[in-house]
């Protein structure tokens, strides 16, 4: 009020000081960090438990003697609920308060992992991984809050950088983790891994976090119709994704009902939340053409970049035979520069001479370029022939994620924030279902559509190539006094020759689509979103807004 006094005697406008924190929020020190990093391992522990587990589905079937089928849908149960999870969390800690939402959901995560080896059947380990699902699935969006309530404006975009490793860091270490688990320690540490990572987490946070209190008021206007009619939409349309392509889409009865109840249940979900006085997320967001873009993005890149990495993966699976321990280096060669790489780029982004926008175009070019490279893939490709493209995603993935984020979250208020986590963080989960769905649809059919041309093309002029000779007979010829037995294998051998080509071939196209894919989401970020700054301190003489 001193200030305001001279103001008024002057005639000109009043000047507000900006307003305190909350008085549970102590002030910045090593303590509130030590707690933000707490967080942020909570996160990567549910991340592990995620990726880790998916990546090591083949080996854990074997182990717990489930079929291919079955171990489908203990994917798709897990990030249902996973990704459900992370549209209604925001309301659920501000309700708990984040210090005791976080602590117990860590907790919970961690504790149903100890019997998870041991479950009789596939539908107990449903059970149970959905429930594991919902655990994980509220701590991502927790994090994003934490980093922007708890961080000092001036390093909030390092905040940001370090709520982005949980969609470059932790994805791309999930494979060397699942070799180093499964071939050195045991299968059962496939799921008890987290056990260590999750006590320590646990210990950060109870004591670095604020202890904010509790709002049990807020159950008065607890919003029963979105929770009922959202999570088992966002769930049917997630098993749709996952199960699609495995069941052959709408040729099944399952995916066609799970679809058309799905989104009628989503429709109505949507409504309720336009109108609902305690919604869960605020659809009314979509109007800014900054949130439009970056949630756009944000979609497609994460996909983009699961996809990317799933393609090597694929190709040295498929056609080189390697296991995870063998091909865990090209996934290394993403994931450890990202320690470096996701500070400096948010150092960049957070010098206010710098539009983030340009950054997260050229790292979209970054991206396009080692689709490029990609293209020139052969069946003689092995796994150093992938450095170069991974290298590229190096720069290419911190220069995308930091600047969408940016642009999702600079231009909201604080009271925005559980809104706008809730929303971003279930179109984050939602990537991986859609990478997910595109890369199964794209490679059955395209390496269908290959095998059918080059048997096409043999039958077309095999009669021309006879005086040749045929070389897999010739090789074969020595290994059996059976003609016939020779004859069948070198059908085999054959068949193996068109498979790895047409499967090849496929994943060409794959990265042939993903370069122009690139270079639209490059120029679409810098035509359709306004610029954004990095939040800076407000001084005492500007009015707080």
């Amino acid at each position: 009020m001193t200030n305001a006094a001279p103001a008024l005697a002057a005639g000109g406008p009043v000047i507000h000081a900006s307003p305190p924190l909350p008085s549970y929020i102590p002030p910045f020190g090593l303590r509130t960090v030590v707690g933000c990093l707490g967080m942020l391992l909570a996160v990567h522990v549910a991340g592990f438990n995620e990726h880790v587990t998916e990546i090591g589905l083949s080996d854990i079937r074997g182990a717990m003697h489930i079929g291919h089928d079955e171990g489908t849908w203990v994917i798709a149960i897990y990030e249902a609920f996973n990704i459900a999870a992370m549209a209604f969390t925001p309301w659920f800690y501000m309700t708990f308060s984040i210090y005791r939402f976080s602590i117990f959901m860590t907790a919970v995560l961690a504790l149903l992992s100890i019997p998870a080896p041991f479950m009789p059947d596939v539908v107990s380990l449903c059970i149970l991984r959905a429930f594991q699902g919902l655990a994980g699935g509220c701590l991502p969006p927790v994090l994003m809050t934490v980093m922007l309530k708890y961080l000092p404006p001036q390093i909030r975009v390092f905040g940001i950088g370090g709520y982005a490793m949980s969609a470059t860091f932790g994805p791309n270490l999930g494979l060397p983790l699942e070799a180093f688990w499964f071939e050195h320690v045991g299968w059962h540490w496939l799921y008890w891994e987290i056990i260590p990572t999750a006590a320590l987490a646990i210990g950060m946070m109870a004591y670095g976090l604020p202890r904010d209190p509790m709002h049990f008021e807020r159950f008065e206007k607890f919003n029963w119709l979105g929770i009922l009619v959202g999570l088992p939409a966002i769930c049917s349309l997630v098993i749709v994704l996952y199960q699609g392509d495995r069941l052959d889409w709408f040729r099944s009865s399952i995916i066609t009902n799970l679809t058309f109840w799905g989104t009628a249940a989503f429709i109505v979900f949507v409504i309720n939340e336009a109108f609902h006085p305690s919604p869960y997320f605020r659809i009314q967001y979509w109007r800014s053409r900054n949130i439009q873009a970056a949630l756009l993005s944000l979609v497609g890149i994460l996909a983009i970049c699961s996809i990317m990495g799933e393609i090597p993966a694929t190709y040295l699976e498929a056609i080189r035979g390697y296991r995870p321990i063998q091909a865990a280096p090209v996934s290394l060669v993403v994931a450890l520069p990202q320690l470096l790489m996701l500070p400096l780029i948010a150092w960049i982004c957070n010098n206010r001479k710098v539009d983030c926008r340009l950054v997260l175009a050229g790292g979209m070019v970054c991206l396009a370029a080692s689709a490029w490279l990609g293209t020139w893939l052969t069946v003689d490709w092995v796994r150093d022939n992938f450095y170069l493209l991974q290298i590229l995603q190096v720069f290419g993935q911190p220069m995308t994620v930091i600047p969408t984020l940016m642009l999702a979250t600079m231009a909201m208020g604080p009271a925005d924030g559980p809104f706008i986590s809730g929303m971003v963080n279930m179109l984050k989960g939602l990537a991986n279902a859609v990478a997910f769905a595109l890369f199964s649809a794209a490679t059955r059919r395209r390496e269908q559509y290959h095998s059918t041309m080059l048997l096409d093309q043999h039958g077309t002029h095999q009669l021309a190539l006879e005086g040749m000779g045929n070389p897999i007979t010739q090789q074969l010829g020595g290994t059996s006094p059976d003609g016939a037995h020779v004859a069948w294998n070198g059908l085999q051998v054959f068949h193996t020759f068109v498979h790895e080509q047409s499967l090849v071939l496929a994943l060409t196209d794959i990265y042939y689509v993903l370069i122009w894919v690139c270079l639209g989401y490059a120029a679409m970020n810098l035509v359709l979103p306004h610029r954004v700054y990095p939040p800076r301190a407000p001084s005492p003489n500007i009015p707080a807004r």
